[in-house]
């Protein structure tokens, strides 16, 4: 009994068998029981801790401090993150519905890609505007023109959702200046051009195979509709008044993002100083969503006659689903923080290391091992380049071959995302999907994104 337990603990097959039974079991719960996700994700989470030879004093703690805990560090290492986040977006969406600007915005998205166009230029909004800001803060932001766009066209969510998402994703892996490839443009000292001419040329044809054609394909079988809880009808005030203007909307959305891509470009290029200070503070995504909400609040809110009272009982109601989707995404990331714990991730990535494959191959299977051990698309962009870095480093490769070897990397981080990813139950919460659909749809996105990404690495490989 004592070296299977060593065996369990220590060696990489038992570190993996004892994740799968964990998944196996996560996913028999809630799928098949029918156990709330948040409660299966908490149970199955202590369950594996245990099994894998956490101690109770790392899980959860003691009576007199728990700070340190990976229970609480794994729900507020991604909390702490989001929480405002969703909020805010959150009430910054209902107020575009209810003005009825994410209906003119959609319109106009109509006229310009046509009707049967609308997943593919919900495709386009999700790669421009994921390349200023983050996964997360694109999902909460955009979610109303989804919502949208699938109540006007009739047909599932999951058609006009997946080119948006897809678009989002392959923009937070692929170019900078979001934190994994800049993080590994450092390890491996290749200049950000490049990263930026080699992440299209490998994200655009993924975007394209995932998001617009598997998109298409799978949103036509699997039937979500918008919950009702995100369906904002248009107030009659903003009806009398008649639709706000274009500009506005495009205001009212596009200011958090300007705010953090200044914050972001005003860190690297602008000297210190106060310019520089003042660009950081309303680039926080927190403070920049905040203002944004501020100003729809003014323009699509009060200036068009609606009341002080509305407006409160507008964004009391808009909240009200938020805590559902907080509680699972915190649990998840529990979830994948306990599988960190037991040593799953650092196992798949030594042993893989040590494979003796070819470095791009390599690069790609570390990562993509270390995504679906432990969740994170930027822990396995980073982990692997810190990896890999002393060997690349010591090859002298071209600056086209690093940017590549990076977008191997960045291609493998995000594959097969699954329960132990906290974008996941973001995604099921948000737009409505069971585990079972989620995985069907979202899980396969990323896995043809992944592919497709390395497939276009390789490729130009040939030529550089």
């Amino acid at each position: 009994m004592t070296s299977f337990i060593n065996w369990l603990h220590h060696d990489t097959a038992g570190l993996l068998l004892l994740a799968a039974v964990g998944i196996a079991v996560l996913l028999i719960l809630i799928i098949k029981v029918k156990l709330e996700p948040f409660i299966a994700l908490l149970v199955v989470g202590v369950l594996v801790a245990l099994a894998g030879g956490v101690s109770v004093q790392d899980l959860v703690g003691s009576a007199t401090k728990s700070s340190d805990a990976i229970i609480e560090k794994g729900f507020a290492g991604i909390l702490g993150h989001i929480t405002v986040i969703i909020g805010l977006g959150t009430v910054l969406g209902a107020i575009l519905e209810r003005s009825g600007g994410a209906e003119v915005l959609m319109g106009r998205l109509v006229k310009l890609f046509g009707e049967k166009g609308t997943p593919l230029a919900m495709g386009v909004t999700g790669f421009v505007l994921g390349i200023p800001v983050f996964f997360d803060i694109g999902i909460f932001v955009l979610a109303p023109l989804v919502y949208v766009a699938a109540v006007r066209g009739g047909k599932s969510l999951v058609l006009y959702a997946l080119p948006l998402l897809a678009g989002l994703s392959v923009t937070h892996a692929f170019l900078p200046p979001h934190p994994g490839p800049v993080a590994a443009a450092g390890l491996f000292h290749v200049d950000l051009g490049w990263l930026i001419i080699m992440g299209l040329a490998c994200g655009i044809p993924a975007w394209f195979a995932s998001g617009i054609l598997w998109g298409s394909w799978i949103g036509k079988r699997v039937m979500v509709n918008v919950p009702e809880d995100r369906v904002i009808d248009e107030s009659d005030e903003a009806k009398r008044i008649g639709e706000p203007a274009l500009g506005t909307v495009l205001l009212a959305i596009g200011m958090p993002m300007l705010l953090i891509l200044g914050g972001t470009f005003g860190n690297i290029f602008v000297p210190d100083g106060g310019l520089r200070t003042a660009l950081q503070f309303v680039g926080n995504p927190a403070i920049a969503l905040t203002i944004a909400v501020l100003l729809a609040m003014w323009l699509l809110g009060t200036r068009r006659g609606m009341s002080r009272e509305e407006l409160a009982e507008l964004t009391s109601n808009s909240l009200r689903p938020v805590g559902m989707i907080l509680l699972v995404v915190g649990a998840g990331a529990f979830f994948g923080a306990v599988l960190g714990a037991t040593g799953v991730g650092t196992a798949v990535a030594d042993s893989l290391a040590t494979a003796g494959l070819p470095l791009l191959l390599s690069a790609f299977v570390i990562a993509a091992g270390m995504r679906i051990a432990q969740g994170s698309a930027t822990v396995a962009i980073v982990t692997t380049g810190g990896i890999l870095a002393p060997s690349v480093l010591a090859a002298g490769y071209s600056q086209p071959q690093l940017a590549l070897l990076v977008m191997a990397i960045a291609s493998g981080s995000v594959i097969a995302s699954h329960v132990n990813d906290g974008g996941f139950w973001i995604i099921s919460k948000y737009f409505n999907m069971s585990v079972k659909d989620t995985l069907k749809t979202w899980t396969v996105l990323e896995t043809v994104l992944s592919v497709v990404g390395f497939g276009m690495a390789a490729l130009l490989w040939q030529f550089v």
